[in-house]
């Protein structure tokens, strides 16, 4: 049953609210170890009871987001989590970290290529970038063809909430906001190591991880003679850092990412990832402890709170569907949570109550992954309640029985930060290559970029994201109390699904994955009509028919 977020809830604001207040220290006796925490206020709670609610219970708040009702938290205090979940005034409180332990493998947001690694001329250039005949995926969703029509407007803006943006490469500098850019998610030294800037907060334009970087290419790298050039190549690209180098998304720094969207006035924002530590948020599963329980609401809450802020602040929503080869209509047990905090166990999901967040929130268009063949991805989630629309993602052992079988190129190639590279032995010293999936090319002034390929559902979304600014590049309307162009978002998302692809199941609509090599766990049973099934939702995205083409 959802929430419904009442007019007396919270105490709103027109900003992003980080309301630093001084609160007495835990009780005398507690452990010594300091958890940072994410605690959500009941509906109905105003700011000022929560906070006494979080004192009393051990806490201190560091900070506020009065948008939607969530605290930051720090509690040295051994039964705060039990506490906040007893409280009549709070959901429950997840945690940001826990000092001094490391968990013992980072989640993976993507589904990472086998043998890949985890001169600047005129603007809107009508030649093909260098790299571009290696973006199959650009020319199935027909972002090739609408650039005749429509190649994005700069007033159009895109937050990329992921774990930053290399701002470096040439393809990203052109369309990149400094100004607009924020970091919501510092460094965790128990996660991400040790930090590279004081204050282990990275300044914007850069990323630590990767993932980011890969998305925003796609989306919309510049068509400026080098490199490889995005759907939607003008328009602006804004880095909302709520992910962790490591890969983790929380939820404090993803709900502030979210509500400041709203606030900024972005036109989409791209979700690759699920937050953390739970793949599935249950209400009240019974293989959970009545805290991991009141965790979990607490997440489900906070995050329905900041989707339906945002959109209902001009935000069109586009997320990932996941990559653990799901029916989301009927999930099989979570195996895998928590990622973070404690060791995971098996856990029953119910899919009434149960929620991989943000793809089965509200407003959200959730993506499948597509292979260059137009099959599902092995990996890709699918399922009629929470699909939208399908896009490349890459599959690297699409064509079965052709010699384009298990190919690294039948993933998705874009941008990639030079240093992640490096790290990882793919780029020597000197800046050169040294993995056959790597690419550099630079502009005619000499500033290099770097690519590779990466395959996941998080490599679809982005493709749908761009396709959605060129929506509101063509048919939004002039702000100009905030500037730049506007659409409403129910509009963006009605022109997506009627101007898919419409793609029918496959025959037989029960897909195996076996000649490929995956046990029968990843087989998946396409349900409904070409116009409307799970693997493929309303269509594949066609970026030449929804800005008006025939």
């Amino acid at each position: 049953m959802r929430r419904r977020l009442t007019a007396g809830a919270v105490a709103t604001a027109t900003g992003l609210a980080a309301l630093l207040v001084g609160l007495p220290a835990a009780p005398a006796g507690a452990a010594t170890t300091t958890t940072e925490y994410t605690v959500v206020a009941d509906d109905g709670v105003s700011t000022a009871d929560a906070i006494a609610a979080i004192t009393a219970a051990g806490g201190t708040v560091l900070s506020s987001n009065t948008a939607v009702g969530t605290f930051k938290v720090t509690s040295a205090s051994a039964d705060f989590k039990t506490r906040a979940a007893r409280s009549d005034a709070l959901i429950g409180a997840s945690a940001n970290r826990a000092i001094g332990r490391a968990p013992k493998v980072a989640p993976a947001v993507e589904q990472p290529v086998t043998e890949a690694l985890r001169g600047k001329g005129p603007h809107g250039a009508a030649t093909p970038d260098p790299l571009d005949d290696k973006l199959w995926g650009l020319k199935m969703v027909k972002a090739d063809k609408a650039r005749a029509i429509e190649k994005g407007d700069r007033g159009v803006t895109v937050g990329v909430l992921d774990t930053g943006l290399d701002a470096s490469n040439p393809d990203l500098a052109a369309n990149f906001s400094t100004r607009l850019s924020r970091n919501f998610a510092p460094d965790l030294v128990d996660v991400d190591g040790p930090c590279e800037v004081e204050g282990c907060v990275d300044p914007v334009g850069t990323d630590d991880g990767g993932h980011g970087t890969h998305v925003a290419g796609t989306i919309a790298a510049a068509a400026n003679g080098a490199g490889v050039s995005g759907v939607a190549p003008n328009v602006t690209l804004v880095e909302l850092k709520g992910g962790q180098d490591s890969g983790y998304f929380f939820l404090d720094p993803v709900v502030n990412a979210l509500t400041y969207a709203g606030d900024a006035g972005l036109d989409v924002v791209n979700m690759s990832f699920y937050v953390d530590p739970w793949l599935y948020n249950c209400k009240a599963s019974p293989a959970d402890s009545p805290e991991a329980q009141a965790e979990q609401r607490a997440i489900i809450a906070g995050m329905k709170r900041a989707l339906n802020y945002a959109h209902s602040r001009g935000v069109t929503l586009v997320g990932a569907l996941g990559n653990q080869h799901d029916n989301l209509n009927d999930p099989q047990e979570d195996t895998t949570s928590p990622d973070y905090g404690s060791d995971p166990y098996v856990r029953p999901v119910d899919n009434a109550t149960c929620f991989s967040l943000p793809a089965e929130g509200p407003h959200v268009i959730g993506v499948s992954a597509l292979g260059p063949s137009k099959s599902k991805s092995h990996y890709s989630n699918y399922g009629t309640e929470q699909i939208g629309v399908s896009a490349p993602g890459g599959f690297t052992r699409d064509f079965f029985g052709t010699p384009q079988y298990n190919n690294a190129a039948n993933n998705i190639l874009s941008s990639y930060p030079l240093k992640v590279l490096q790290a990882s032995g793919a780029v020597d010293a000197a800046g050169n290559p040294v993995s056959p999936t790597v690419f550099k090319s630079c502009t005619a002034s000499g500033q290099c970029g770097y690519y590779t390929y990466l395959a996941g559902t998080s490599m679809a979304s982005p493709h749908a994201a761009g396709v959605a600014a060129l929506i509101v590049s063509k048919y939004g309307h002039r702000d100009w109390w905030r500037g730049g162009l506007t659409m409403n978002p129910n509009l963006v998302e009605a022109q997506l699904y009627r101007t898919a692809e419409k793609t029918a199941c496959p025959e037989p609509r029960l897909r195996s994955y076996a000649n490929e090599g995956y046990p029968a766990e990843f087989d998946a049973y396409c349900a409904g009509p070409k116009a409307f099934n799970s693997f493929y939702g309303h269509g594949i995205v066609d970026a030449y028919k929804a800005v008006g083409g025939r």
